[in-house]
């Protein structure tokens, strides 16, 4: 499908002044580009109105389906400085089979991928000058599309918007990469088999926050998610999936069941550790292995991957009746540097995974 993009400039977008004070310390998620896109659906028409524009409020109506019926999927990447001085994102289109996967999950209109990869690359060219030049940082863009038909009834909406926004983000460890601490929910649950745990849509992450608060309480940085039906398989992290090193540098990660989220960087560790001669199995992991295997010494390392921190050691895991440190090691240290250097573009892309903005 192609589709052109009207771009219609921010007549007042943040002087070059403002945005370099902005660019020092960004955080996560505060701090905004001046454009936007939005692509707007109707049954029968199709994907129309294509356009780059300045960012700002949409109007709902109170009545859209959204509000009532939760239909809303969403995605994340970051678009990079390369080494080369190009501007790079990291396998867009992983994210763009990803969100078509996720709206059909949940009965929306899919997206063409050529349509999702092109708004990207519109954004990116308008807003490149936000992109950080510090070592860390990135431009996080966030596609995601709602249903904004206008109508109270449950059923599958007819019209969604696709809105693209972009925030420059700083480095996510500040001062160097550090272990996170977990606590591992007994009570809530993020996913159940038949359920929504394999897109991504807000409605997974709302269902997580509860858990999340109580892992805050108890001084941990992320909750683990034990499975729906038994309470004893580990899923996944509340935003991140997770890798287990043994002595024999064997890697187990939970196996992708409908329930766990198919990470793209979870995909590109299973293949970076299997270009680096070491065996992955994906199969169920309780908890209970993971306490009795890091007891005993043959579980070596712990990790968590997602976009936002990349790879990140694993080291306090909590729960209401105890816990237990980890360190971090060479494995996890090997895996994330290669994938960094990747994204950066300091080594080469044997994959294909780099995609260059034009």
């Amino acid at each position: 499908m192609s589709i052109d993009f009207e771009i219609h400039p921010n007549p007042q977008p943040v002087s070059d002044i403002e945005r370099a004070a902005l660019l020092t310390d960004p955080g996560f998620g505060r701090v905004f580009t001046d454009h936007m896109v939005t692509v707007r659906y109707a049954e029968g028409k199709g994907w129309y109105d294509a356009r780059v524009e300045a960012r700002g409020p949409i109007a709902i109506d109170p009545a859209s389906a959204v509000l009532h019926y939760a239909q809303e999927i969403f995605e994340g990447l970051k678009a990079y400085h390369a080494a080369d001085g190009s501007i790079t994102m990291f396998r867009p289109d992983a994210n763009a089979a990803r969100f078509r996967r996720s709206a059909e999950r949940m009965a929306m209109a899919q997206l063409p991928e050529e349509l999702f990869l092109g708004s990207l690359d519109a954004l990116v060219r308008l807003d490149r000058q936000w992109i950080p030049t510090d070592e860390g940082g990135s431009l996080y863009l966030r596609p995601f599309m709602y249903a904004s038909e206008v109508f109270l009834g449950v059923k599958p909406s007819s019209e969604y918007l696709y809105v693209v926004i972009a925030s420059p983000v700083g480095a996510y460890f500040k001062g160097g990469v550090k272990p996170v601490a977990l606590w591992v929910s007994q009570e809530y649950t993020r996913a159940a088999p038949g359920g929504t745990g394999a897109a991504k849509c807000g409605g997974n992450y709302a269902a997580s926050l509860s858990a999340q608060a109580e892992a805050s309480e108890h001084g941990c940085d992320q909750v683990v998610f034990l499975d729906g039906v038994e309470r004893r398989y580990v899923d996944e992290l509340g935003g991140m999936n997770v890798f287990f090193v043994y002595d024999d540098g064997t890697l187990v990660t939970p196996a992708l069941t409908g329930t766990i989220l198919p990470g793209i960087t979870r995909d590109s560790v299973i293949t970076l550790a299997r270009d680096q001669g070491l065996t992955v199995v994906e199969r169920p992991y309780s908890f209970d292995e993971w306490k009795a295997d890091a007891a005993s010494g043959r579980l070596r390392e712990a990790f968590a991957c997602g976009t936002a921190a990349v790879i990140t050691p694993i080291g306090r895991v909590a729960w209401p009746d105890g816990e237990f440190t980890m360190t971090g090691g060479e494995v996890t240290e090997r895996l994330r540097g290669e994938l960094v250097d990747i994204q950066r573009g300091r080594v080469a892309d044997r994959h294909g995974w780099v995609h260059r903005v034009s």
